[in-house]
């Protein structure tokens, strides 16, 4: 341990020994690993949270979907801040916090209660998310990068079939209020670990370290006023006015975000940097592949409970090869990028989600929509670790926090853009009394669409690059 505490107290900005930057890069995937967790692990449990706290059957939906809310609205708002302040600093803010307030939902005896914990588990995973991974980008360089974002991206990936896991085996043998207090443990436990190992960083001189403030309000109320809308259709539909006027007012908002960032002197996010090809294909493909992956989740884990009557540990059980298939694609996905062009990876995920899916519309029991999710994941998995390599790949320390927020956001819109679009494509099944198996056809069949359709802009869209063994520093 001693030697782990010298390491990291070096001068900032020094580079850590190899040993000890694989040692933060456990930690810190590990923190961003409760985040991920954190959207789904409520999914089975809701029926136990909605019966033990009387909630409205309105406020049942909003026990999930309120942390996606916060968490991708100041999603561009904590990069900055942590490019402003120190990724560590903010790292170690966010996790108090989420840890804080995951306590708080845990201990909740009301609906307001329990919004307020998710809510500001949101507002701490919109600090954490973008300052972890800005710090993984900025402890490796070269080829140690993407072996260090390829086991980033497989938690990434898993991380959303591992919370519907872990949310059906607490909620079957400790309880609801386990899915939230798990992390209160872990937390602590990270808050003590991370000084040890993650070395703090030079920040700019007093010109770097301005806000812009009016951008800053403007990007989160747009962001947020989206995933509001997305997220409102699973429950009123595309043409209610619930659903339309956020997702027509976040369309101004970001114009009027545009205008602003063109004048700023230190714009909150350079629009220079969405024309960037590897930052623009990057976050076009976390938004797809988080859509199918999180929209496929929420719809399979439905169905298994409600139209095949699964309990919520036999679903969590159920899940395991899903995960399992997204890890592995995300792991063959980073050795086979310095092997084949990032177009390539992409195009063949894509194609896996898209036979996946067919599977899973096609046969609609149980087990074939089961391994049909499997295939698909193992394609999806490929493709967040293409994501992230594309958009962070050659990212300098100044800007790291801001890119991997921007990812990040992606992330978080793809997740609300597939569960409102897959849920919607469901229609009666969803809230029929008697529900079937061919009910939720419809939705897997939209999503073998939809990955069809991202693999028609991959091929066109993505860079035919290949990341090289000796790209960028050797990391020694």
């Amino acid at each position: 341990m001693t030697s782990t505490i010298q390491r990291a107290s070096r001068p900032p900005g020094t580079r850590p020994a190899v040993r000890s930057r694989w040692v933060a890069l456990i930690l810190l995937a590990s923190a961003q690993l409760m985040l991920v967790l954190d959207v789904t692990v409520v999914n089975v449990a809701l029926p136990d949270i909605g019966a033990a706290l009387h909630l409205d059957r309105s406020d049942v939906p909003w026990v999930m979907t309120i942390y996606t809310l916060f968490f991708g609205g100041l999603m561009l708002l904590g990069g900055r801040i942590a490019d402003v302040v120190g990724a560590r600093r903010l790292t170690l803010i966010g996790l108090s916090l989420f840890t804080a307030s995951s306590l708080l939902s845990g201990l909740s005896d009301s609906s307001a209660l329990l919004l307020a914990g998710r809510s500001l588990q949101g507002v701490g995973a919109a600090m954490l998310s973008p300052a972890a991974l800005a710090t993984v980008t900025t402890l490796f360089t070269g080829p140690a990068r993407g072996k260090a974002l390829g086991v980033w991206s497989a938690l990434a990936g898993a991380g959303s079939a591992l919370g519907v896991i872990l949310g059906g085996v607490l909620t079957s043998e400790a309880g609801w209020r386990w899915v939230f207090a798990i992390n209160v443990p872990i937390g602590i436990a990270l808050l003590a670990a991370i000084p040890l190992v993650v070395p703090a960083r030079k920040q700019s001189g007093p010109g770097g370290r301005s806000l812009d403030v009016p951008g800053a309000a403007l990007v989160t109320a747009g962001t947020g006023a989206a995933i509001y809308g997305l997220i409102n259709v699973g429950s009123h539909g595309w043409s209610a006015a619930s659903t339309g006027l956020p997702l027509v007012l976040s369309a101004a908002v970001w114009a009027v975000f545009a205008i602003v960032e063109r004048r700023a002197r230190r714009p909150l996010l350079s629009l220079g940097l969405l024309r960037r090809r590897g930052v623009a294909s990057g976050s076009f493909l976390m938004l797809a592949a988080t859509g199918l992956m999180v929209g496929g989740f929420f719809v399979a884990s439905f169905a298994l409970q409600h139209a095949h009557h699964y309990s919520a540990l036999r679903v969590g059980v159920a899940f395991l090869p899903v995960a399992i298939a997204t890890i592995a694609g995300a792991q063959a996905g980073s050795w086979v990028l310095t092997r084949v062009s990032a177009r390539i990876v992409a195009v063949t995920g894509f194609a896996l989600a898209a036979a996946g899916y067919a599977i899973a519309a096609s046969w609609g029991q149980p087990v074939p929509m089961v391994t049909g999710l499997s295939i698909a994941t193992l394609g999806i998995g490929a493709t967040f670790v293409t994501a992230f390599t594309a958009s962070l790949a050659d990212a300098g320390p100044a800007e790291a926090g801001l890119r991997s927020a921007l990812v990040n956001t992606f992330h978080e819109l793809g997740g609300a853009t597939g569960v409102a679009v897959l849920s919607s494509a469901a229609g009666a099944g969803l809230v029929t009394a008697h529900l079937a198996s061919q009910d939720f056809a419809r939705a897997f069949t939209v999503g073998a669409g939809g990955a069809a359709i991202s693999l028609a802009i991959a091929a066109v869209l993505v860079p035919a690059v290949r990341r090289t063994k000796a790209d960028g520093e050797p990391a020694q």
